[in-house]
């Protein structure tokens, strides 16, 4: 039934249709077909829709993120689609219950307040001023306009005031104040020395039947990994790219010319007036004549914007926006502005923000560059257009044919590509040309590595498609004990030096609290030294981590010091002993570390009350994941 189903996939008709849908994901983008339209949704938080698009969105930058932070040293599993869309949904759902609740509670930021911190922003600054031509080019490379970006902003300033309000409800009482200072500036006094561990290394033997029987016992520890040499074929971008004629040059240079990019453009300063809480209608219509009034009787722009305009953001520049091509502000601005002459002023205008009344300071026309300045670009640009276009024509192709073919011989001939040959594979290889986790999931799988069909055809990103199939499977196997003779006498080795030195650290622990030996005794003994350190606190960095944790784990002594010892992280003993325990205190605590104190103490309960308030949110909640 597989092979019929196969088959029926061969024919011509089956092959336009997929040519075409080929072509049209080529020219409009799989996103126009698969996220856009018609309100389709992904998820809904209490109604509100979570769209395809703002989920694409927040697995990019999470993607982005893991990239810069990770560099070389990133994990390709870590870019798995379907494990950032689980933490790009979970991160989309608690901001949108935070925004509700922000809402609910009335929570809101004015204009001024976003403008002022969009103008302290360092990276929309020249020489320490506001810049709005960086302010606009910075966003446009991250993928905002200046209204996408205010509003994003806007939500996260919102935020910003519920976490500071949990934050800041919250405080430590003074009894907890008082606990928490007994226990955090608790004093220690500790003496402890080192027993080195590579005396114990040098003093072991290893004969030939220890090795054999270490080797006989641990056999699952010298097994070869699974693997599997792999023949693969592989499509690029690049395999495609071919020369374009120069009749299709000068149409994309018509295109450029009447699009957007060389439209006229219009520099543009405002005074934004808002209507404040509490001010009268007739108020705020007397503020507005009084700067009609000002500039009517010539006062210069720049400077009633600097005294008057409600937009921090711009009134130090003398309430300049930069350039606009029409986009930039809302409709009902970018309307004034076109009917506008340069360096007149505007009737008041009425925006969601606000009263604006605007002037054009500078009108010009954006010079189209040359066909010769623009043919390397338009040659790029239409060379991958058209590439994208095959290149996805020959994965369909491919899929069809190695869909049916026994080997990827076959496919490969008919569509002239090369087989290729990779491996030994195994399941955690970590580099080469398929190290892809997607690639290691299909030739792992069932269907690749024991029924021995073709894989799919695989989208390892960078417009790199691939296939694989099986060419050898090598199962794990005992590796010869020669092989692993060095490793085997490293072990062995390690495990007894570790017990002799376990033991003695003990048999010192023991003479240690019996009274037999007082730790300097044992020190002249050993042939090493000895160290005290008096009002040891919990960060003390005089002492070394290992001991210090195990010096506060053990219970205060009574009569008599207690003794114990710990293995520290480079394999060596520390033998210690934990003479006094004096418990801390809130007066005995510098100014300076009781405010510390305080904003610890509040931190931490502040930051327990945000995950209170937001599984609260949650369990109130309807949240649907589609």
């Amino acid at each position: 039934m597989l092979q019929d189903i196969r088959k029926t996939t061969q024919g011509t008709a089956a092959k336009v249709v997929i040519g075409l849908i080929v072509i049209s994901f080529a020219l409009f983008g799989i996103e126009s077909i698969l996220l856009g339209g018609g309100g389709s949704t992904v998820a809904e938080v209490n109604g509100e829709a979570v769209s395809p698009v703002e989920l694409q969105q927040a697995v990019d930058t999470q993607r982005r993120q893991l990239i810069a932070m990770m560099g070389e040293n990133l994990d390709p599993a870590m870019l798995d689609e379907q494990r950032l869309s689980a933490q790009a949904m979970e991160g989309i759902v608690s901001r949108k219950l935070l925004m509700q609740s922000a809402r609910e509670m009335g929570l809101t930021v004015s204009e001024a307040e976003l403008g002022a911190v969009i103008a302290g922003m360092g990276q929309f600054q020249l020489d320490g001023e506001f810049s709005p031509e960086m302010y606009k080019s910075l966003l446009a490379s991250a993928g905002f306009t200046p209204a996408s970006f205010k509003s994003a902003l806007r939500d996260d300033l919102v935020l910003g005031q519920v976490r500071a309000g949990l934050a800041g409800s919250d405080f430590a009482t003074p009894a907890e104040l008082a606990l928490a200072a007994k226990v955090l500036a608790e004093q220690r006094d500790v003496r402890y020395l080192t027993l080195p561990l590579a005396p114990y290394l040098e003093a072991v033997e290893v004969g030939e039947a220890d090795l054999e029987a270490f080797y006989r016992e641990n056999e699952s520890r010298f097994m070869t990994p699974e693997s599997v040499v792999l023949d693969y074929v592989e499509l690029t971008l690049d395999d495609f790219r071919q020369p374009v004629d120069d009749a299709a040059l000068q149409e994309e240079y018509r295109i450029r010319l009447d699009s957007y990019q060389y439209q006229t453009e219009n520099r543009v300063s405002h005074i934004l007036l808002q209507r404040a809480g509490g001010e009268s209608e007739a108020d705020f219509a007397a503020r507005i004549a009084t700067v009609r009034e000002e500039l009517a009787a010539g006062r210069a722009f720049a400077d009633v914007a600097a005294e008057r305009s409600d937009d921090i953001g711009s009134a130090g520049n003398g309430g300049d926006l930069g350039f606009s091509a029409g986009d930039a502000f809302p409709p009902e601005m970018e309307e004034a502005i076109a009917a506008l002459e340069v360096n007149a002023v505007s009737d008041p205008v009425e925006t969601d923000a606000g009263t604006h009344i605007l002037m054009v300071t500078e009108r010009r026309d954006s010079d189209a560059p040359s066909f010769d300045e623009l043919r390397p670009e338009l040659e790029a640009s239409l060379q991958e257009r058209d590439a994208r276009v095959a290149l996805l024509l020959a994965v369909e192709e491919l899929r069809d044919i190695a869909f049916t073919a026994d080997s990827l011989r076959a496919p490969a001939q008919e569509l002239g590509l090369e087989v290729q040959r990779a491996g030994p594979v195994t399941r955690e290889q970590r580099d080469g040309p398929l190290a892809d986790p997607a690639v290691l999931r299909a030739a792992f799988s069932e269907d690749v590595l024991e029924l021995g069909h073709n894989s799919e055809v695989l989208e390892l990103g960078g417009d790199r498609f691939v296939a694989v199939h099986v060419q050898e499977h090598n199962k794990p196997e005992l590796q010869p004990l020669e092989d692993v003779r060095d490793e085997i006498v490293r072990s062995i080795t390690r495990e007894r030096a570790r017990e002799a030195l376990e033991n003695a650290a003990a048999q010192a622990v023991a003479e240690l609290q019996s009274g037999e030996q007082s730790i300097e005794a044992l020190a002249a003994r050993e042939n090493v030294e000895w160290q005290v350190e008096l009002g040891a606190l919990r960060n003390s960095r005089a002492v070394p981590p290992a001991v210090l944790q195990r010096a506060f784990s053990l219970p205060a002594p009574a009569d008599s010091p207690i003794a114990d010892y710990v293995i520290d992280a480079s394999g060596d003993a520390r033998v210690l002993q934990l003479v006094r325990v004096q418990a801390g205190s809130l007066a005995s605590l510098a100014p300076e570390q009781e405010s510390g104190l305080r904003q610890r103490i509040g931190s931490e309960f502040g930051a327990l009350l945000q995950v209170e308030h937001e599984q609260g949110l949650r369990a109130d909640a309807d949240i649907t994941v589609l």
